[in-house]
């Protein structure tokens, strides 16, 4: 069987793929992966309430951070022979999170992938409101070494969308930038679809079938639940729990340099599908046929765009 493999170095503002060169795989061990404003974050809570503990009763959002690290982001606060030792000492069933395609990211027979999807359309629709809300402290933190950092957002959302459906940052993407691919990401997984240690999961699907979605996570990852269980993680990760979590948090850290402008409430936002109707035009529309048919393979396409075969407007969580 043809096995992937890693063809590309991802170094930029956000991102370097080498430090992935510090993970020892262990059985057991889950990847959650996306290309951006897809529900990583939201996985990785699901995953966090039914690994770790439940969050339901918390005050603020629970720092996911240290427990389930990115470990492809440049930005990080540990070195890379520090993150090595960390992930070591994670005394939970590891679930960890990256940005990276496949063809950047190591993929091992034992590791369980779980690849987030989404509407490409509802993906640009979040990133504006994401892109938009960086702070200064932020745009310093993605300065390098003299390289080229994170271009400024102007507001112009029309100008972002061309330049993000036209063009890749890396020379072998076609869009993304000035972030990284979106369409590219999912498809290097979708190639690989038919391996058994893969599960995609559509962020329409679970908007709106979450208890569905644990329960699908739970047996793709070999973990027995209750009924009950399904629920109390239900009831964690719903999106009014987590935002009045998010609120209490940004008021308490006011005073403290913040990635995005209003902290965890700004990057909780709505979570919703189908915004793009009605802003993107048809020449915007135009643009993005072009390059979905490029990029992406028919079928991929088509998932991608239906996901369970509707876009509803549901409260969840809106993630990076």
């Amino acid at each position: 069987m043809d096995y992937p493999k890693v063809t590309q170095t991802y170094l930029n503002h956000h991102l370097d793929s080498s430090r992935w060169e510090v993970y020892e795989p262990q059985a057991g061990d889950i990847v959650v992966t996306t290309s951006y404003k897809c529900g990583t974050t939201f996985t990785q809570q699901m995953l966090y309430n039914m690994l770790v503990r439940n969050t339901a009763g918390d005050e603020t959002f629970p720092d996911l951070g240290p427990v389930s690290p990115w470990l492809d982001s440049r930005t990080s606060p540990m070195s890379k022979e520090e993150l090595g030792g960390h992930i070591k000492t994670l005394p939970h069933q590891r679930f960890l999170k990256s940005h990276l395609p496949l063809d950047g990211l190591p993929y091992f027979k034992g590791v369980k992938y779980i690849i987030v999807g989404r509407d490409p359309r509802d993906v640009f629709m979040s990133l504006v409101n994401h892109y938009g809300a960086y702070t200064d402290f932020y745009y310093d933190q993605l300065k390098h070494d003299g390289e080229q950092g994170m271009p400024r957002f102007d507001g112009d959302i029309r100008a972002f969308w061309k330049n993000w459906i036209t063009r890749g940052w890396f020379d072998w993407e076609q869009e993304g930038s000035p972030f990284w691919s979106n369409m590219h990401h999912t498809q290097t997984y979708w190639d690989y679809k038919h391996l058994p240690n893969f599960l995609f999961l559509h962020y329409a699907d679970m908007l709106t079938d979450i208890p569905g979605t644990v329960k699908r996570v739970a047996e793709f990852i070999g973990l027995p639940m209750t009924s009950d269980e399904i629920s109390a993680v239900v009831k964690a990760v719903s999106f009014g729990r987590v935002k009045q979590q998010a609120i209490a948090e940004s008021a308490q850290s006011s005073k403290m340099p913040e990635v995005f402008k209003g902290g965890q409430a700004t990057f909780i936002n709505k979570g919703t599908n189908g915004r793009w109707r009605g802003i993107l035009t048809d020449e915007d529309l135009d643009l993005y046929k072009e390059t979905r048919d490029k990029v992406l393979s028919p079928d991929c396409a088509t998932w991608l765009e239906e996901g369970a075969g509707k876009n509803i407007e549901v409260g969840c969580v809106d993630y990076f």
